[in-house]
């Protein structure tokens, strides 16, 4: 699969150090787990290290973790879609945790880079997927912190003074 694959679908690309390590099995397995509710969102995951192909075909093999994984794992060997998207680390040839939420038209709508010593939460980007898109559906409105399907919006211009 490719990126451009997924024209007209929400698209989260999920970039990680390397394959066969230790916080990278947790986070790619408990995405498998909500790959269910982003497919039901619209959303494809596409997951890439710089591994290759054959490094991940092995490690599916091998873990029980990894063995869930029924998304789509991209092998950037040479680092060149790590690199367009920001997260790879030069001098160690891998990718900085890396979370982009692209829109179905193509419109990056959410990034997040950090240290590859913390793991990601599924829940949280799925909560992103599913703002992103009421945001879309309903563009005069915004979501507050942690808003949830059902939860209130807020219309930017309304008058605040009086409800803080």
């Amino acid at each position: 699969m490719r990126i451009s694959d997924s024209k007209g679908k929400w698209l989260v690309l999920l970039f990680y150090p390397a394959d066969f390590t230790f916080v990278c099995p947790t986070e790619l397995e408990e995405a498998a787990h909500f790959y269910e509710e982003f497919i039901k969102e619209g959303a494809e995951i596409i997951s890439f290290s710089t591994d290759t192909k054959y490094s991940h075909f092995a490690w599916h093999d091998s873990s029980k973790a990894i063995g869930k994984i029924k998304y789509p794992m991209g092998a950037d060997p040479t680092g060149k879609i790590c690199r367009e998207f920001g997260t790879y680390i030069e001098e160690d040839g891998l990718s900085l945790r890396g979370t982009f939420i692209i829109d179905p038209d193509g419109v990056l709508k959410t990034i997040d880079i950090h240290n590859n010593s913390i793991g990601r939460s599924s829940k949280e980007i799925l909560r992103r997927v599913k703002a992103a898109a009421y945001v879309c559906k309903h563009p005069e409105q915004v979501c507050p912190a942690s808003w949830e399907p059902g939860a209130e919006t807020l219309t930017p211009g309304e008058n605040l003074v009086g409800k803080i």
